[in-house]
Order: structure tokens, then sequence, then C-alpha cells
């Protein structure tokens, strides 16, 4: 068990969890400020994005490259650095450290080598969609970037499905559309908002169904990452889950029937849909995938 206390000051051997703005500049807080001038280096996702920052509020502090490619190498250099007394403050391109940015790692390591983590608050881009989409915030479930290969994805979604939190999804703007067609058949025509530019000029929101949403889609050019927030799962859905086939993927669900009942794979596909309440096309193309 590890007990850690803070105080109001910048400490030796200490790891900073910096938020940076996600769009508006005025969004940096007093305290990041302080504490990014302070600090011994600054660890970046991408240096030259965080020099700009430290440019236009003529902060000094040195920077050192913390990215995905070389979180592993530079870990121990950070680490050798709190060990010598300096305080490292940790920045991604925008919004807060970990989350769908590096940070965990170093955040995991510093804490095992009993060193001190102090977590700024500020910007982050899925609060912010999620409390301007109107969805009910008491229970949410961040997930993140859905899976890129459409059986994954699929896979992905159908565990969401029975989620009664409302889901907080980022996403590219080159696949929303493809992903809004995903989430329409595999967790149906629910209540979403999709919000991009978040904090800039020209921030928008998108409320409606998902359906309305697919179609919008197709009429503008969507520019900037997106954050999708779907309404959770219902609670008739999410009695579904206690179904005998709730634990299982699609195509472990119409091999059940292939073997225990003897079906040729068509009549298994379509009871699979009847039990799923899912279009026969949808558990076609996710059992010939995973075969």
């Amino acid at each position: 068990m590890q007990i850690q206390r803070s105080f109001d000051g910048q400490a030796e051997g200490t790891v900073y969890i910096v938020p940076t703005p996600i769009g508006n500049l005025d969004d940096i807080t007093i305290r990041a400020l302080k504490t990014l001038e302070n600090a011994d280096v600054i660890a970046a996702e991408d240096t030259r994005n965080t020099k700009k920052l430290l440019n236009h509020f003529n902060v000094p502090t040195p920077l050192l490259s913390y990215h995905e490619h070389n979180k592993k190498s530079r870990e121990q250099q950070l680490l050798d650095r709190l060990e010598n007394g300096e305080a490292v403050a940790l920045v991604s391109d925008a919004g807060m450290p970990s989350i769908s940015d590096p940070g965990e790692e170093l955040v995991q390591a510093a804490i095992e080598a009993s060193y001190s983590v102090v977590v700024l608050p500020g910007a982050n881009a899925a609060l912010c969609a999620l409390v301007g989409s109107g969805l009910p915030a008491g229970e949410f479930l961040f997930y993140g970037f859905l899976p890129r290969k459409k059986k994954d994805k699929i896979a992905e979604l159908e565990r969401l499905k029975y989620k009664q939190a409302t889901l907080l999804l980022y996403e590219s703007p080159y696949r929303v559309k493809d992903t809004l067609k995903s989430l329409h058949v595999n967790l149906g025509n629910r209540r979403i908002t999709l919000a991009r530019e978040l904090t800039k000029r020209f921030e928008e929101y998108a409320r409606g169904t998902v359906e309305e949403l697919i179609a919008w889609v197709d009429s503008v050019e969507l520019k900037g990452e997106c954050c999708l927030v779907v309404e959770g799962g219902s609670r008739e859905t999410v009695q579904k889950k206690d179904l005998w086939w709730s634990d299982l993927s699609i195509n472990e669900h119409v091999s059940h029937y292939m073997q225990t009942d003897n079906l040729a794979s068509k009549e298994a596909i379509k009871r699979t849909a009847t039990d799923r309440n899912l279009a026969k096309r949808v558990v076609y193309q996710a059992f010939h995938i995973d075969n």
C-alpha cells in the first residue's frame, strides 16, 4: 500500500501531469503555466507542437520528446531525472495526458519507483462533449477510439451494447461515417451527439439520432477530431445480457447452433439473427469474417 500527500508548491522528484488547451489557448490555467515554468524538463508528445505553446506564454523550460514510439526508452531517462531530484512535467499535444494520449506508462513507472505524481485539472474533449450533449452524465463510460478492423469493432460494439452508461468515443473525421453506420447496425438508432472543433472558433455540436447524424455527415465536410456521445442501452437491452448466449461472440453463437443442433450455417445464422434482433446480413458478415 502506498500513501502520497501533495502540497501546494513544486516538489523535487515529482511527475506533474499538465493538461494543455484542446484549441483555445486561453483555457490554460495559471497553475499549469507556473508548473511548466518551474519544471526542470517538459516531456512532450510532439516537441514542435508544445514549443508553439511555450513560446506563446514565454515559457523557457527545455523539452524532451515522449511519444508512442520512444516512450519505453525515454522512461528510464525520466526516472533518472526524478532520482536526481528534478521535477518532470508531462504534456500531450492537447488535453489530458494518458487519455488516448501517452502518459499512462510513465505514471505507472513513477508510482512503482515511489515518486510522487501530481495531476493538474484541465481541458478534456470527452467531458466537454458529454456535458454539451445533453445526454445523461450521471454514469458514463469513456472508451476512446474503437478498433479499426471491422471484426474487432463489431466485437467491441457487441460488448458495449449492454452498457447503460452514456458512451464516449473519439473518432477521426475520415472514419466517423463508417463508425456511425456500425453504431446503427450494432447498437440501434439511439440518441447521439457529435462534437467537433471543441473550444475553437468553429465549435459544433450535432445532436439527434444515429440515423439523423448519418444523413447529416453525408451533407457536410468534417474536419478535426470528433467526439461521439452515445446514449446508453435501455433497461430492456441490458436485460438481454442475461440470456444464455450473452457472453458469446456472433461467431460462437452461430457455431453453437451448428455444432449442438446440427444446423447448416444458413439456418444457424438465421436463428442467431433472431436471438440478437440483428439483420441476417450483419450476422452473416461477422461469421464469415471470423471464418
